[in-house]
């Protein structure tokens, strides 16, 4: 199948296209940074934002399936005007054309940030969270993503023939970074294990960014199993703490305190449970068998 990638020289991007052109697929990968690419996989240098841009590199992928995780992918990195703007923007550019081209399924990131934490009245429902959740950005990018995941919906209602979804990566680990190599957000995994304060940003999930990419990979090969619109978490099934998070969530997330009983057992804050039903994925990978600590 012909897989055009948007973003697929960032840090899940680089995954992404790895895993698809291993599963056989013919991949494109579309972005503004030029970047080394696995065999199968064909760079092209590209602003999506650009309409002549757009439908050039939409001419020459000619896909038959979209995978859009182009965007401003840290929250507070730029402007927030120019987050949504740039998110909001090219999740309804690359969809729209993907529906225009005759892709037969499109699947864009979202993020675990459309729930709102990280505020000090934050209170969940219930935890762990799910995607029936209710979600409450407070800040720019959580809202890009949650408009990106309504853009999903709003477009699947009048395209019969793609099926649309969204993806909720959570916290993403490049292979590299489990070997020393800094995160997103400069510090080492080894340093996020150590300090609880570290993890607790991101209700202490992550993802290894192979195991998120099979997930994309799946939500694109069987569009059959999915209903359009539809939105998949996807955390590793432990927290990044060395044992149960009831205690951390407690201590750095006050108001969700009740709420965190349930995770005593040592479950994660967040449910991916929906994507094994739907599509049969499984995280592979967990911090205490990729770690490489000195």
């Amino acid at each position: 199948m012909r897989v055009l990638v948007t973003g697929g020289s960032g840090r899940l991007g680089r995954s992404v296209t790895a895993v698809l052109a291993e599963r056989g697929h013919h991949v494109t990968s579309a972005d503004t940074a030029p970047a080394h690419q696995p065999a199968g996989v064909d760079g092209v240098v590209a602003d999506l934002l650009d309409p002549r841009q757009l439908r050039q590199t939409f001419d020459r992928a000619a896909p038959e399936a979209v995978v859009h995780l182009a965007g401003i992918a840290v929250p507070f990195a730029r402007p927030d005007v120019e987050t949504l703007q740039v998110n909001t923007g090219l999740a309804w550019a690359v969809l729209s054309a993907a529906i225009e081209h005759g892709a037969r399924s499109a699947v864009a990131a979202s993020s675990p940030t459309v729930y709102g934490y990280n505020t000090p009245s934050w209170k969940p429902l219930y935890l762990p969270l799910d995607e029936d959740h209710p979600v409450a950005p407070w800040h720019a990018y959580g809202l890009s993503k949650t408009i990106i995941e309504d853009t999903v919906r709003a477009l699947a209602r009048t395209a019969p023939g793609c099926v649309l979804s969204c993806v909720r990566p959570g916290y993403v680990v490049a292979p590299q970074e489990w070997e020393g190599a800094p995160t997103q957000q400069g510090h080492t995994m080894a340093q996020r294990l150590a300090d609880p304060a570290l993890a607790a940003t991101s209700l202490f999930n992550y993802i290894d960014a192979r195991d998120a990419a099979e997930l994309f990979a799946l939500a694109v090969e069987n569009p059959d199993r999915i209903e359009s619109g539809q939105v998949f978490n996807a955390v590793a099934p432990d927290p990044l703490a060395p044992g149960p998070v009831d205690e951390l969530m407690a201590r750095f997330h006050p108001a969700a305190a009740e709420a965190a009983a349930a995770l005593a057992d040592g479950s994660a804050v967040f449910s991916s449970e929906r994507a094994h039903t739907t599509l049969g994925w499984r995280p592979r990978r967990t911090w205490r068998e990729q770690l490489r600590t000195p």
